[in-house]
């Protein structure tokens, strides 16, 4: 690879790191061709994208960008670059069940909103229940006080109700 290829893999990267909502550092140590075939397929359908380089390109591509420099010092052995479009949380979710099935795949780390994750975090980031039923919970969490103060003002009518029926009652 001369300079002129090298200098277009750190520009991509680089552009990748930018353009992304979120990136993940895996290890591929021991896949097979078709294993990363598949994995790269699996991205696809989820709007990521799976870029393997030099160490030293990537921390060159890193460099100067925040929450990815915070990554470059875990730039070791045979990693690759996973980087998520739209929807991240379904990206490390792909990427933890895929390390779940094949044990050759495993998560180094992930950059978030420019915060470095650890293991844990992305697990916890892939763990996270899908967006709808996030909203939901909220728009439940948004609802309960109104539909709380309706039950009150609807007791207090019924309990005048109640009295003036006993009221009646007794006449």
């Amino acid at each position: 690879m001369n300079r002129q290829q090298k200098e277009q893999v750190v520009e991509s990267l680089r552009k990748s790191f930018t353009q992304s909502n979120a990136s993940f550092l895996v290890s591929y140590n021991g896949l097979s061709v078709a294993q990363l075939q598949s994995l790269r397929k699996n991205l696809r359908n989820h709007d990521g994208v799976m870029h393997v380089a030099k160490a030293r390109l990537m921390k060159r591509a890193a460099d100067g960008i925040h929450g990815a420099h915070d990554m470059s010092l875990l730039f070791k052995n045979q990693v690759a670059l996973v980087f998520a479009g739209k929807e991240p949380i379904e990206v490390a979710k792909l990427l933890h069940s895929f390390s779940k099935e094949c044990d050759k795949l495993s998560l180094v780390a992930g950059v978030f909103e420019e915060q470095l994750l650890n293991v844990d975090g992305v697990i916890r980031m892939a763990s996270l229940p899908p967006r709808e039923v996030l909203l939901s919970e909220l728009l439940g969490v948004l609802q309960a006080p109104m539909r709380k103060l309706v039950i009150v003002l609807n007791m207090q009518i019924f309990r005048l109700l109640w009295t003036l029926n006993k009221i009646a009652e007794k006449k």
